[in-house]
Formats: C-alpha cells, structure tokens, sequence
C-alpha cells in the first residue's frame, strides 16, 4: 500500500498562509514495500472551482518548485498530491491542504504609518481607533504592521493570537505585515477595529553602559489596511490615516527591560459604560493620529509568529522579604505571569523575575538595568484577569508583592512564549544528567528563538549575536523546523552589512558597533550552509551567496597575501573557562590561531556553495584560495611533529573538525588533543569556538573513551556541573553559579545561553548516531557510539520524508541497535563491532558483542595521576577523604593539577594532606586493589597484574 501522508507548502510553519507567490512544495510517502521508487508525481491545484495539474517526473519530492501560475494577492485554493511507482501502484489523492497568498499586490500598499500625536512619555503606549459601518461582506483581510509591536481587535476581539506582531527586523532597511482573514469578525452595520501599540524593539535603549539609546526612534508607530469585499464583487479599503483617533489607554508603560506598568481603572470608558473596542463609543476626547513621514513598504512576514506555548503552574510558594512571596516554577522559561486576582480598586500588585535565587532572595544582579518588573492596578470589579502584552522576561522565580488577601498557587500562571516553531529533533537517555543536559538544550533554544536568535532573553542585552548562532544552528535544525525562522533573520543579516561585506556582532545591529570578527561574522557563511544540508533549502543558499561571498573576501583582504588573519580586534574563544570574570575575551587559545582556521572553513563552505548553485569557476577559486588558507595555518600554527602554536583543546579541535592538517600530523594531534583533556582532569578548556568541536575532535582521531570522560564530567567546569547544580537551561558561562550558591561576580553573567549547548549536535549524530549526509536527509548514517557510562541513547528526527530514528542500547554484553528509515530515505550503517551495511525503508534491528570495559588495575599513591584521573572510582576514594579532612581542598587540587603520566598521586595529595589522611587514603586504596584482584580471579581466574610502580617522593 502506498499513500502520500503529507503535503508541505513553503510557509512559516504549516498551516500558515505562504508569503511568496511560488512556494515550494513537498509530500511524504508511506509505502509497505521497502524498495518501492515513486516514479511519478501528480500535482493537483484548485482555486476559484477551476482545477490544473502538473506532473513531476522521478523520485524526487523534496522542495520542488511551484509547478502553476503565481498565486495573486490573497488568492486561495487547495493542493492535492498523487504517487505512481516505478512498479505501477497508484496512490490515493492525499488529504487537501489549503493554500492562501498573504503578500500584497503592487501598489496596493498606502497605509499611513500612525501613532499618539503628543506623547507624555518615551515609548508611550497607546490606542488607535477606526469605526466603520458595511453590509453583505464576504471577505475582509487585514495587513498590519509596525515600528514597534501591536495587536488589532475587531468589535473586541484580537483578529489573531500571536503576540509580538509583527517582529523584530532592522526598520530603516526592512518592515514585515500580518495578513489575517478576519471575516469572522466583521458584523453588519456598524464595526470597530482597535489597535494596541507599543514600543519594545522599536523603542528599547540597546547598547552598553553610557551608550545605550535608542536606535529606532522614541516612539512607535503602526500602519494598517483592511479590504473589505462584498457579495456584489465591489472592494473598499480602510487604511490608517490621520482621521483615526487616539489615546493612552490602561498600559501605562512597556519596555522589554522594564516591564509592564497596567492600570484596569484606566481602561476607557465612555459615559455610557461601553469600553472603546466597540462600535458606538464616544472618542471625542480622543486626538487625531500623527502622521509620519515614513513611506516604507511593508513585506509579507517569512518567519513564524510568536504565540502563547505552554502554561506552567508554580511547583513551591517560598517567603520573600517584606511578606512577598517567591513563585518557583521548576524551569527557567521566557515568557510572563498571568494572574487571577479580586481586590479593591487600586490595589497594585508587583511581579519581579529572576532565572535563580541567591541566598533566598531573587538574584536580580545578572540583569544589569533591566528591572524586570510588571505592575498591575486592579479596576475593582470582581475577578480581573490580567497578563502583559508587550514585555517578556526570562526567569524561573517570581516574586509577588502587594497580592490582596491570600496568593493561592493557582492564581499566578506563567505563559511560556517563543516562535512557534515545529517540533523535528528528539534525543532519549536513561542516564538522567545527560537527559537533563539535553533537556536544558531544548529550553534554551525555546527561550531564545524568539522573533530573532538572540542570545539571552532576561538581561538588557537580547541580542541577535551572530557567534551564538553560528554554533548552534546544527543543534537548531534538528530540534526544531527552524527554516522560515532563520531564513528571515539571514535576510537582515545580509540587509546589515556595510559595503565592504563587514557582518556587525548583532543583527539587527544596534550596538553601534561593528569590526571584522571571525567565528562571529561566519554566520553569513555557515548558516545558509546549514540550511541547505538540513533542508535542502538552495534558494537561502543562492540569495545569501552574495552577503557569505563579501564576508569571505573581506577576511581574505585583511589576512593578506600570507593568508594569516592576525593583528585585528577579535573576540577568540570567547568565555575559555580560564578567562577572568571580568575579561570573557582572554581566553588560551591565540585569536590569530582562531581566525585563521575560520577563515579557512569559511573560505571552503564558499567554494561548496558555489558548487551547489552552478558557479563552478568560482567554486574552484575559492578550493584553492582555500587550500593557500590551510597550508598559512599550518605553517604559521603547527609544529612538525603536530603541536599547535597554542597547545589547547581549541587549538586542536579547530585543526582537526576544520580539517586544517596534513592527514600525517591528524593521528599525533588528536593524541595530543587527548591527553590535555586527559591531563586537564576532564575539565572543560574550551569556549565559544572550541566547544562545539572538542568531542567531534576527539572522536574523529579514535580518543572515544576521552570523549566520553569529557561529557560525563560532573565536575565545574562541565556540561554536567551546572546540572548538578539545578539548572534547567544552558548557562553563558561553564561557572554561571559558583559551587557555594553565588553568582558569578562578572557583569556578564547569564543562566540562559544556547551557544554552549551546541554540544547536543554531537549527541544526536555520534552518541545516538544519527547524522545526515546527504541534503535534506535523503541519506543518513547510522553509526553509534556506546561510551562507557552510557546504557542506551536514542535519536528521532522528522525530516521531510518522514520520521527517522536510530539508537542502541546495552544489553549484557551485546548491544542492540535500531533505526526507522522512511520512504525516500537510505542509510549506511556502521555498528560498533565494525560491520557495515546500507539499509533502506522500514524498522531495522542489529545486535553486535561489544568488548568488556577494562577493569581499573591495581592503584595507590605511587599510581600515575594519568591513571588516577582514568579511575573514576578511586579518584572519588581520595576525593571524599580529602574533602572529608579539609572543606575545598578538592576544588583546590583539581585547578592545581595536571593529570599527567610522569607524576604520581603521591605529589598531589601531600599538599592537600596530613600525614594521617595520606596513609588512610593509601589504606582505601590497598582495599579496593584487594577487590579488584579478587573480582577479577573470581570472573576470569587470572591474576591482575599490578601497574608499574614507581618510588614515591619523600614527605
């Protein structure tokens, strides 16, 4: 049986209205037969009763292009699809799925851009309103949009129930529209459409210390026309202008910062009782809107909206200063409070927002100038229900000060809120701290896509740093369908660079601070790059070549004939581990070293981009422009025998992933690679640039066991170490929170970071083995990786062909492995015990024998502390004992030590020792080398042969 079990439209996410007048279309087949081929494709179009066909020929169903005449503004239909197979079976027509133009014809654009004509504040919210009176209407669209954000309601109802509208875009250089069918909502005779405004983006104080301001203008303005068609084929158009009327209204303040400021008493009223969202109101006390002189064209929104995601009650009720209470909602979340509350008129209530507690009190410090705070006035007429409009905070706790009577858990909701993006990537471990980690992956990727990928979403920063993103689109395209999402915000990256090809830190840009940076200004590069291995998507890659091409060849000219980028400003691996609280920028690794080699994977994505998209004359220069960039690399960077100029785990991972090395030094350098994280203890030594890469590095050259010591570390800094330490998203920095409870005493300091996060790209595709390799997941690999430590690990990916899902588990000595591949989709799949075959669609099972993990040898005070550090369970022996006789000397001896084969336990522990505690933890040691011996005699009959000893030094 075959069926055709999806039909996907180029939209912002499914089900939207398509903002292009040729969207690409895709289907997903399911067939029962695994070697089934479609071999033909039918296209059914229906619009205005009239119906088209077009035929595709062959097995390809991914993106194709629009086959029919370009859809007209606010044109509707419907598409069918229908397969045939290479052996004949025919499939039933799929389900329809309706299809809807939201873009704007040419010329039809002449909405006035409005708002408060004498504003009493900066940023002032406000009311506009419009009456209109109309008969026998079929059809009413509505385009709306804004410098700042807003919501439209008809006769008292918002027309959608997004929130944010229309998003965050570089203004000057681009604005976006809604389009929304309100025909519903259109009542014969007399109507009322209201609109809410407010500032956030448009009117938001963005930069640092003394130079924040505002780089939008001071106050927001909103531009909007409804069409009106009616039952005898005539048209009218209601648009903004100067004839609608305006006021302050309820909200008395709004600010992404600040919060929300809502007086209930203030809601206008007229004489009569009727509220102004209705027609009949009397806003003759209202003022005439301002005009401005702004004649931009809106286009139609590419990105999905943001909305209202999930609703999370509060988990504990804890005492806060001055009879508040501190709401706990068990995540750290991006979103608002929504409260339920009856009091006296008056009556304000005060909500602040902190992501974590310091010493019982909300750790307010991290946020810097953003205050953070929602103040609500009860009008005094019952139950009021009430929830900010125009602000968004990122916090776990909620302080709650001024409640009337007693604050019950179920009067205070938080609205989790984000992009609404489709869910597409999965990852299952029973080993709960890596779930956990990959858990907080997901949250602070929720928290932080929203309307740009910014890189925080509580302090007052919020910004749309390129460096961020750059490392973590992989992970992002996994986990979520992150196409239109990302495709917009490329097109304002390309919108703000400068001429030069300079891509500033943020986009859109409005620090008012932009230099060259490499691994930051890459994303122009790597992130179309990403799009179109995850999603085929050639048409980012061709529209964005230009702004990637102009990126690259600014880095080539500032690196010079030598090929070595070195000398400039730029920011290294960011947040090394090693580097000050107050200096995130010194970090290990050279930022020479670091440029270069991205220059040198930037310049080679180039040269395969222009392969894909047919510049095969460009494609070969930029080959060996990027061939000249590697040799430069390796002359001015590597040693003969392998070593780095910077001996760092980043050093190495970028030599290595960015395949920067002659393949005689890659087998030395990862050597090298694994014992610095080896001798580092396991500890992660790498920031920004480094981290995303250090396992693949690892992996790639065989150090699996490393890298499996490397991810499992619980220690700070860790992946795990602030999971330990209850955090439910992805913290900026490795030591966000120190190990007492505090906060780290940087002025960067952040509890909702994804850039660190990247790490669960390698969890999807070597942990759990699932890796694409071919665009769009036509081909995948099936390869796991068993670390010790792990029993089971899985991955699920709904790609456009369909769901895939590969994993393993440990059972005994065996282990058992599984993959779904989907009509459409082939596999090569490589098992840990060396077997490798090619599968195609249906449920796979494999079981393979794994080898026995080594048993640990004999170990005491003359054992090498590269072996200490390799045995995790007497390494904990002489961690508790010494942690035991002296609070924090655990601390002490791991960020003084070096793990290395020439040194025994002995030298490290008598610093840390007396006497006494030296020859208990020789004791422990002799005891579990004792059970050792006897395990192993019991489960194999041999003798354990003891390490090599070596005479300890006098102490």
């Amino acid at each position: 049986m075959i069926a055709v079990t999806r039909v996907d439209i180029e939209a912002p996410r499914p089900g939207d209205p398509t903002p292009i007048a040729t969207p690409r279309i895709g289907w997903r087949i399911a067939a029962d037969t695994p070697s089934w081929r479609q071999g033909v494709a039918e296209v059914e179009w229906t619009s205005a009763g009239a119906s088209e066909r077009a035929v595709f020929s062959g097995d390809e169903r991914l993106r194709r292009p629009w086959p029919f005449t370009p859809l007209t503004p606010r044109q509707r239909g419907i598409v069918r699809v229908r397969v045939t197979g290479d052996d004949g079976s025919v499939s039933d027509w799929s389900e329809p799925v309706p299809v809807v133009a939201a873009f704007l014809g040419e010329g039809e654009w002449h909405a006035a851009w409005i708002g408060q004509s004498a504003p009493e504040i900066h940023a002032q919210p406000v009311l506009l309103r419009r009456e209109f009176t109309v008969h026998h209407v079929t059809r009413a669209t509505l385009y709306s949009s804004s410098v700042g954000v807003h919501q439209v309601s008809v006769n008292g109802a918002d027309v959608n129930d997004q929130l944010f509208a229309p998003g965050w875009t570089p203004y000057a250089a681009r604005t976006v529209h809604e389009t929304t069918d309100i025909t519903s909502l259109i009542r014969d005779g007399d109507n009322c459409v209201l609109i809410r405004l407010a500032g956030a983006w448009a009117t938001e104080h963005f930069g640092f210390r003394q130079n924040a301001q505002p780089r939008y203008g001071e106050q927001p303005r909103v531009a909007a026309q409804l069409l009106l068609e009616f039952a005898d084929g005539t048209r009218r158009w209601i648009r903004t202008n100067d004839e609608w009327r305006t006021t302050r209204g309820a909200l008395r303040s709004s600010g992404l910062y600040e919060g929300e400021d809502y007086d209930a008493r203030e809601h206008p009223r007229d004489a009569t009782g009727r509220g102004c969202e209705q027609a009949g109101y009397d806003d003759s006390g209202w003022t005439p809107a301002l005009v401005h002189p702004d004649e931009q064209i809106p286009g139609a929104r590419i990105s999905p909206p943001v909305r209202r995601i999930e609703e999370r009650a509060p988990v504990a009720m804890l005492p806060g200063s001055n009879g508040a209470i501190i709401l706990d909602f068990g995540q750290n979340l991006v979103g608002h409070l929504r409260l339920r509350v009856r009091g006296d008129a008056g009556t304000t209530v005060t909500l602040r927002h902190a992501e974590v507690l310091e010493h019982g009190e909300l750790g307010v410090r991290p946020l810097r100038r953003a205050t953070a705070t929602d103040h609500y006035t009860l009008a005094g007429d019952g139950v009021e229900e009430w929830e900010p409009e125009f602000t968004f905070h990122g916090f776990r706790y909620a302080e709650v000060s001024g409640w009337p009577g007693e604050l019950r858990p179920n009067d205070v909701t938080a609205v989790v809120v984000h992009s609404d993006m489709e869910r597409t990537g999965w990852f299952h471990t029973s080993h709960p701290l890596l779930q956990q980690l990959h858990d907080n992956v997901v949250w602070s990727l929720r928290g932080n896509f929203l309307s740009v990928p910014t890189d925080c979403p509580q302090r007052d920063e919020r910004l749309g740093w390129t460096g961020d993103i750059q490392v973590f689109a992989p992970t992002a395209s996994f986990l979520y369908d992150v196409r239109g999402f990302l495709d917009s915000w490329l097109r304002d990256l390309a919108l703000e660079q400068d001429e030069d090809g300079l891509v500033p830190f943020v986009v859109p840009n409005v620090i008012g601070l932009a230099r060259p940076a490499a691994a930051w200004g890459d994303a122009a590069v790597i992130v179309p790059d990403v799009l179109e291995r995850y999603f085929d998507d050639q048409d980012t890659l061709a529209r964005q070549y230009p702004s990637a091409r102009a990126w690259v060849d600014l880095c080539l000219r500032l690196a010079g004939p030598g090929r070595v980028w070195e000398g400039d400003f730029q920011f290294g691996d960011w947040l090394d581990p090693t580097a000050p609280p107050d200096r995130p920028g010194q970090a290990m690794t050279a930022t020479g070293l670091v440029a270069t080699a991205s220059l040198a994977h930037s310049t080679a994505l180039i040269a395969r981009a222009a392969e894909i998209l047919g510049r095969a004359e460009e494609a070969e220069q930029y080959r060996r422009t990027a061939e000249e960039v590697r040799e430069a690399f390796v002359r001015e960077y590597v040693t003969p025998a392998g070593r780095m100029l910077s001996d760092t785990p980043t050093a190495y991972a970028l030599a290595l992933v960015f395949d920067l090395l002659p393949p005689h030094l890659r087998e030395p350098a990862g050597r090298r690679l694994a014992d610095l994280v080896r001798e580092n203890g396991y500890r992660i030594a790498t920031g920004f640039v480094g981290t995303p890469l250090v396992l693949d590095a690892l992996t790639s050259t065989g150090h699996d066991a490393q890298a499996g010591r490397l991810l499992l570390q619980t220690g700070c800094p860790s992946w795990l170490y602030p999971v330990t330490m209850g955090a439910t998203t992805i913290w900026e920095r490795w030591d966000s929170m120190l190990p007492d409870g505090s906060i780290n005493p940087g002025d960067m300091t952040s509890f909702n970071h994804y850039a660190l996060g990247a790490v669960a790209d390698w969890m999807h595709r070597e942990l759990a083995g699932l890796a694409l390799t071919e665009a769009g997941h036509r081909r995948v690999r099936i390869a796991p990786r068993p670390l010790p430590g792990i029993d089971d690990a899985s991955a699920a990916y709904e790609s456009p062909f369909g769901r895939i899902e590969a994993g393993w588990r440990r059972e005994d000595q065996r282990l058992v492995v599984h993959a779904i591949i989907p009509t459409g989709v082939a596999a090569d799949v490589h098992l840990p015990d060396g077997s490798e075959l090619s599968v195609g669609p249906g449920h796979h099972r494999w079981t393979c024998e794994v080898e026995r993990d080594t048993m640990p040898g004999v170990v005491g005070l003359d054992t090498p502390l590269a072996d200490v550090i390799d045995d995790p369970d007497a390494l904990r022996l002489v961690e508790e004992l010494l942690e035991q006789n002296r609070p924090a000397s655990v601390r002490a001896m791991h960020a003084g030590t070096r793990w290395t084969s020439r040194q025994t336990l002995a030298e490290v522990v008598f610093q840390y020792a007396s006497p006494t505690v030296q020859a208990e933890i020789a004791r422990q040691l002799a005891e579990l080398s004792a059970e050792r011996v006897g395990s192993q005699r019991a489960s194999e009959g041999s003798q354990l042969t003891p390490a090599t000893r070596r005479t300890p030094p006098s102490i």
